[in-house]
């Protein structure tokens, strides 16, 4: 009833005056309708939206993404409504708000992929963004080779070669590349496309279309995999930094590639995400690189000459590891990063006690499996002020013995001191507290890669090497829960958008993909079947047969 008076009282605000209050009621609106209602109420944001400046557009459109996460069905209503507001007068952050909804939603609703990608299509006919097409024209690159009719795409495309700026040219003649390396049928219009812009008068187009030219022609599905569908993934900070200590310490090795951090996984446009927001963001400056998680971490412990010996960090835990409750009396979280040949765990302390003052803080590190070669303690620890300390172990040999649990004990000497002065007494005591197992797992060992187009990636590997091993989960009660526990245990990249089942299907199929810790790409393709029971088939595939065993027997 509560929700049947608020849908009435928004209705009638809709045509209020004041447009601040009629947009907060179409909002509200969107937020608490029914499936029922949808075309409804697209109608009246239709005749609304021309009222409002683009600030109020901003969060409507915003509504409008968390209503097509809500009723997918309704997609292609909702997508109409976006590609009509797309043309509509408008400025460069309310159409980058469309644009990132309708990529959202495609992202979200593999059945929305084809209304959505046309939409966009016919946006860049008469785009005056450029930042905006060339990021619908690497979408184009992606997605387009693998819907049913792919050469409807060419049209707009290469339309963009002839009619745009040299940046956004440069974009689609790596779009149409990829088309071709895709789409066998389309290929030889493709080459001739390609050797039109040859003649282009921007060096940069010139050089993108002989490249691209060159690895078509070659038919070898190596550089087309590496070169057009799945490239290089190295992250730029990581491979500045390696770069420069590399010429600042000259070697007669050759730099390797393969040390060089991979970038780190975007985070995912959820239903959740920036939906619910109903302030408006202030006009943005331009966008400027930060640097990820494990850019930070990385930089860090180079910092450190206990563990600048080691080598690049391969991978740091996404999130900190809890080893204790926030209100007990020390507060212990764990980050974990992986080098080629140890594990260096980060315990980030909190002394909660106001009439304490800890020092020489250290964790001791107990595994049958592990060496414990050092601890780097925290001098001083005071009241509510974290503080750090480090362990470093050396990795077993055997990786199958990678996983364990780690028994942590926090050890310290004690001080009482003064709650309110702060001030310590001069001699002090011996003390340990018992924390939670530190439970380290094979996902330590993977680092997770993008592969676009797995299909390809997955032929280039040689087929006599995989392995392959069959399971039965009987504690898993459905698909999605299979799904998830089978990313958070090897902890690659689901590709292709696998990691999302289709409601009502007794099958499914997750494809990872990830980098082992020595440099080495892996590649996981798993039949899942649920019957009662999940029954799955895990096949592997990499250049090192003994990983592809290691993979599909950890489970």
């Amino acid at each position: 009833k509560a929700v049947v008076s608020t849908q009435s009282t928004g209705e009638h605000l809709i045509s209020d005056t004041n447009r601040s209050i009629a947009t907060l009621a179409i909002t509200t609106l969107l937020k608490t309708g029914n499936e029922g209602s949808i075309d409804r109420l697209m109608k009246q944001i239709q005749s609304f939206m021309s009222e409002i400046p683009d600030e109020f557009k901003i969060v409507v459109v915003r509504a409008i993404q968390g209503l097509c996460f809500k009723f997918p069905k309704k997609h292609d209503v909702m997508m109409n409504l976006l590609s009509t507001m797309l043309r509509d007068e408008g400025g460069y952050q309310y159409k980058e708000a469309i644009v990132n909804t309708i990529i959202a939603v495609i992202e979200a609703n593999p059945a929305s992929q084809d209304t959505g990608l046309y939409h966009l299509c016919e946006f860049i006919e008469d785009c005056e963004h450029g930042v905006l097409a060339t990021k619908i024209l690497h979408l184009l690159g992606r997605e387009g080779p693998k819907t049913p009719t792919p050469s409807k795409f060419i049209r707009y495309i290469y339309n963009r070669v002839i009619l745009e700026n040299p940046t956004v040219r440069a974009a689609a003649v790596t779009s149409l590349a990829k088309f071709g390396a895709v789409c066998a049928d389309l290929k030889p219009s493709i080459l001739v496309l390609l050797r039109r812009c040859l003649f282009d008068t921007h060096d940069e187009v010139r050089d993108r279309a002989t490249f691209y030219l060159s690895v078509l022609e070659s038919e070898n599905p190596t550089f087309i995999n590496q070169y057009l569908l799945n490239t290089l993934q190295s992250s730029i900070v990581g491979l500045q930094s390696l770069l420069v200590h590399y010429i600042d310490n000259p070697t007669k090795e050759a730099f390797n590639l393969n040390s060089v951090p991979i970038t780190t996984a975007p985070a995912e446009v959820t239903p959740s995400s920036k939906t619910d927001d109903m302030i408006v963001d202030a006009p943005r400056k331009p966008a400027v690189p930060t640097k990820t998680r494990q850019e930070e971490f990385a930089e860090k412990l180079s910092s450190i000459p206990e563990f600048a010996r080691l080598g690049p960090v391969f991978k740091s835990s996404t999130k900190p590891i809890e080893l204790s409750e926030s209100e007990t009396e020390y507060y212990v979280q764990c980050n974990v990063h992986t080098f080629a040949r140890h594990l260096v765990l980060q315990f980030d302390v909190t002394n909660t006690l106001n009439d304490q003052q800890l020092e020489n803080v250290m964790v001791e590190v107990d595994a049958e499996s592990y060496h414990v070669l050092g601890h780097l303690a925290c001098p001083v620890l005071t009241f509510n002020d974290p503080g750090t300390c480090y362990t470093l172990l050396q990795l077993p040999e055997d990786p199958a013995e990678v996983p364990n649990t780690l028994t942590c004990t926090l050890k310290f000497l004690v001080k009482d001191c003064d709650p309110a002065t702060g001030e310590a007494d001069p001699v002090g005591y011996d003390d340990e507290y018992v924390l939670e197992d530190l439970e380290i797992g094979l996902n330590s060992l993977f680092q997770k890669v993008f592969k676009t187009n797995f299909a390809a990636a997955w032929d280039e590997l040689d087929a006599d090497s995989q392995a392959d091993e069959t399971y039965t989960l009987t504690t898993v009660k459905s698909l999605e829960g299979a799904v998830e526990q089978l990313i958070s245990f090897f902890g690659m990249q689901p590709c292709e958008r696998t990691e999302r089942t289709t409601e009502g299907k007794s099958s499914h199929i997750l494809l990872l993909a990830g980098q082992y810790k020595d440099g080495v790409e892996c590649l996981i393709k798993t039949k899942i079947v649920y019957d009662g029971a999940v029954n799955m088939k895990v096949s592997a595939r990499s250049a090192d047969p003994s990983l592809n065993e290691l993979l599909v027997s950890s489970i």
